[in-house]
């Protein structure tokens, strides 16, 4: 939001308060307050893995092969007047056809 203050420090008081830390110095737990308990290996990777896991497309049934092909607009607006999952009733009108016809 424009206006908005987002850092109660300027920009000195933040290089000063980065500067103010120990180079060699470690975290250290103080066995109180959990939300800033650190992660251990297995927690890390877990979370890595779902994360993983969870991106880009969802799995697909792994039987189909994606093509270009070319209908005449007369087929295409039928199929497409249905409504959403129009290609997969003409996956299955095309299914249906040639389970009494021979593709060649």
């Amino acid at each position: 939001m424009p206006g908005s203050k987002t850092n109660a420090m300027n920009r000195n008081e933040v290089l000063a308060a980065v500067r103010a830390i120990p180079p060699s110095s470690d975290f250290v737990w103080d066995g109180k307050d959990e939300d800033k308990r650190p992660s251990t290996v297995e927690e890390m990777q877990a979370a890595s893995e779902a994360a993983r896991k969870g991106r880009g497309r969802p799995a697909g049934s792994g039987n189909k092969e994606q093509v270009a092909i070319r209908f005449d607009n007369d087929v295409l607006a039928a199929f497409r007047a249905a409504g959403p999952g129009w290609q997969t009733r003409m996956n299955a009108a095309l299914r249906d056809w040639l389970k009494n016809h021979s593709p060649a």
